[in-house]
């Protein structure tokens, strides 16, 4: 395992990839351009390997934050007393629901690492990328300025607990790192940070990386990583019960035998039964592709519509994750001709009785009762419309923090947030006092438990925003304007009748 997630500093950023995709001279261009924009007051910082610092950052100074050596490979961040107030501001600023409030605690520390993450995410929401990339950015850097000495990137055997608040805040920053360098093509990158991750935490895996690290590895051409991981990891993490995984090894081993011209059987074999594992991924990925197949597939009923809803709900998201995420590799032309001798090589196995059809579909039953946290944690970072759509109604209007999301249920809380005042001694506007007042629990004179700590604190304000949002939703709903009868209100409706829409037609699948 340790051989396998070992990390080469070189590919950790992105800049070298860029400039093997698009020339030196392209992308030195534009750095010079980017620094002539920013001309100003500069600050030289460290260089470090996560991320490559600019000069108009701020400087850092002593900034609160350490790492300490547990022992046996094991680390952990840990925050200094001025650290932990500043972070108790943060949450009230969240709980404000005034961004500004955040940009203030940033001006005053500009390396406050929620409030980076949590700026980015607003930032993002608001189409500025490069803005929530540098912010992101920053934080890595602060994080990596802290590192103990012997805590190692490369090495693939040093371990953080994620169940501890400030270790969670490093896993979030790599995830979204690996988000928004992967939009910018630099897929090798991205893979070096999916194996970044992993190496954390690989037992555990709290951001459910080993869902993505296909898709980079495929885009980026790692085909031979990929399969050795899967042969690697199966025994021990039953990566083939994976949709993810069962589908992307032998499209990876199409890929190899088409670069090395050899035989295309031991890839056919596990695509077939990869495809009688799982039928009900067949008809997403196609219609992600805008493939339409010929009525002797779409009309079979081991592909149907029957098959798509009586998937377990479990399976249903991780289906929906991969046709979200994963399309773009089977598009092309030769590839989606592969798919389709195989989808009728099943299709005539399962008209001849095969047995395996019926003990997979068993075997799914039983396999996927349940969506673990990290699956959940992972889909909601990861922000696939077709997976969040899939999530249940309980878990998809949980209120979710876009700097703890579903923080794990056996957190380790390091230190605890101090006691606060009653609602009517916290001295707010009038507008937050309505606000507050609609929901149905309130009580001006109420105290936020003491008990609450660091990832405590952070529960409580989760719910109270939640439960405020769905009042505000049901008073919203409930708005609405009464018209005025209408002599030709029925004629209209009749009117009406009859339309149909018209479809557009998608492409054939020949």
């Amino acid at each position: 395992m340790r051989a396998l997630l070992n990390v080469e500093h070189k590919h950790l950023n992105p800049e070298n990839e860029m400039k093997r995709i698009f020339g030196s001279q392209v992308v030195q261009a534009e750095q010079s351009r980017r620094r002539d924009r920013g001309r100003g007051r500069q600050v030289r910082h460290r260089a470090t390997w996560l991320t490559k610092p600019k000069d108009s950052w701020p400087p850092i100074g002593k900034f609160g934050i350490s790492m300490s050596n547990e022992g046996n490979g094991r680390f952990n961040f840990e925050h200094s007393k001025e650290y932990q107030r500043v972070e108790f501001l943060f949450y009230d600023a969240v709980e404000s629901f005034n961004p500004q409030n955040i940009m203030n605690i940033l001006n005053g520390h500009p390396y406050h690492i929620d409030c980076l993450i949590q700026l980015s995410e607003i930032c993002r929401m608001g189409e500025d990328v490069q803005m929530a990339t540098e912010l992101i950015e920053r934080a890595l850097y602060c994080f990596e300025l802290n590192f103990h000495p012997l805590f190692s990137m490369t090495s693939g055997n040093c371990r953080l607990d994620y169940r501890r608040p400030e270790n969670r805040a490093f896993f979030l920053a790599l995830f979204r790192h690996i988000l928004f360098v992967g939009q910018k093509g630099c897929y090798k990158t991205s893979l070096e940070f999916c194996k970044l991750i992993l190496s954390l935490d690989p037992d555990n895996d709290p951001l459910a990386i080993l869902l993505m690290v296909d898709f980079y590895a495929l885009r980026c051409e790692q085909f031979s990583f990929l399969i050795r991981m899967y042969h690697e990891w199966e025994a021990h993490k039953n990566l083939s019960q994976l949709p993810n995984f069962a589908m992307s090894i032998p499209l990876a081993m199409y890929h190899e035998a088409m670069q090395q011209k050899s035989s295309l059987e031991h890839a056919d074999k596990m695509l077939q039964n990869s495809l009688l594992a799982f039928p009900g991924l067949l008809m997403p990925l196609l219609e992600k592709c805008s493939i339409t197949p010929d009525k002797e597939v779409s009309s079979h009923m081991f592909f149907g519509t029957e098959t798509q809803l009586s998937q377990p709900d479990a399976l249903k998201q991780l289906v929906a994750l991969y046709a979200g995420r994963c399309w773009h590799c089977w598009k092309a032309a030769d590839v989606m001709t592969w798919l389709e001798c195989n989808v009728r090589q099943v299709i005539t196995r399962v008209s001849q009785g095969e047995p395996l059809a019926e003990e997979y579909r068993n075997k799914a039953k039983v396999r996927y009762k349940g969506t673990p946290r990290n699956v959940y944690r992972h889909i909601i970072l990861s922000e696939i419309k077709d997976a969040t759509a899939s999530m249940p109604p309980e878990m998809a209007n949980t209120p979710v923090m876009s700097y703890d999301p579903l923080p794990p249920l056996d957190s380790i809380t390091s230190y605890t947030r101090p006691s606060r005042p009653t609602r009517a001694q916290q001295g707010t506007g009038i507008l937050s006092s309505f606000l507050q007042s609609l929901l149905p629990n309130y009580n001006p004179q109420e105290q936020v438990d003491e008990d609450l700590g660091a990832a405590g604190g952070v529960e409580g304000l989760r719910e109270g925003v939640g439960a405020l949002m769905e009042a505000m939703r049901d008073l919203l709903n409930n708005i609405r304007p009464v018209d005025p009868p209408r002599e030709d209100e029925h004629a209209q409706d009749r009117d009406a009748e009859g339309e149909a829409d018209q479809l557009p037609e998608d492409q054939e699948w020949d």
